[in-house]
């Protein structure tokens, strides 16, 4: 016969299969709803993109995802702990690179990572050892010692998405991780968040660059005007098209009239 509490035990410390769960979400800035009712799941272990054009919503929902702007309405759970029920629970397991990024800068490089992993508690002999792999991963070390303010845009993002990473996140929430960043750079990030992803862990990455979600991502969401128009793996949401073409159709707006008839060299 078998024991329900053993099964009981055995349900509650399964791994969930969802890494963030919005519920009807909600923001209103000055009388618009900048979000409305945006409800989404990301699967765990998928690296998953999100896409809308300036002023979708996409950076306000990321924001109240992680607990960074409580919304109106609606609740988001991170591998099923309540973003604002239990903050520090749901923060733990979660690693952000927001928009507008603002750092410690007078710190150097090597002191803001320190920093970020002596926040969140852990050892100093632990967060020393990955401080070190982190600089090298994101071929820092020569700049270690150079004071983020004088960093240029790119070296920004890249310290800024090592401090993200520190404490080993399970959920990595990122916007517009590539902007600013060389191409050598930028390969070297996709080859760590591919790392990220195969080891386990999971990726949200809000993105304009088509071509690129469309070939690291597996899943996408599509937003537009605080609304998820489209939204699951991403073949299936781009239905033979490419996710640039699926994209404008979804979200409309392209200019047919084929004016300014003067622009022509000959």
């Amino acid at each position: 016969m078998s024991d329900p509490m053993r099964a009981t035990d055995v349900r509650e410390s399964a791994e969930p299969t969802v890494a963030l769960s919005l519920r009807s979400l909600t923001k209103r800035f000055g009388g618009k709803d900048a979000v409305r009712d945006i409800t989404l799941d990301v699967p765990a272990g998928s690296f998953y993109g999100l896409v809308g054009p300036n002023g979708a919503g996409k950076t306000t929902t990321l924001s109240m995802a992680t607990g960074l702007l409580r919304p109106d309405r609606g609740q988001a759970f991170v591998y099923g702990l309540d973003v604002w029920g239990s903050p520090l629970a749901a923060k733990k397991l979660i690693g952000v690179l927001p928009d507008g990024l603002r750092l410690f800068d007078r710190l150097s490089g090597e002191q803001l990572i320190t920093y970020s992993g002596l926040l969140r508690g852990m050892g100093r002999e632990v967060v020393a050892q990955r401080v070190a792999d982190l600089l090298h991963a994101f071929d820092l070390e020569a700049d270690a010692g150079t004071l983020v303010v004088d960093y240029s845009a790119g070296m920004t993002k890249k310290i800024a998405l090592a401090s993200a990473l520190v404490h080993a996140p399970k959920l990595l929430v990122l916007d517009e991780p590539f902007e600013s960043v060389d191409p050598v750079s930028a390969a070297n990030i996709r080859d760590i968040l591919a790392r990220f992803v195969s080891s386990g862990g999971t990726v949200i990455l809000s993105s304009h660059g088509m071509d690129l979600v469309q070939r690291i991502c597996d899943h996408v969401a599509v937003v537009a005007a605080g609304t998820i128009l489209a939204s699951g793996p991403i073949d299936q949401v781009c239905g033979g098209l490419s996710l640039e073409d699926r994209f404008v159709q979804l979200v409309g707006g392209r200019n047919q009239t084929g004016s300014l008839p003067w622009l022509r060299t000959s």
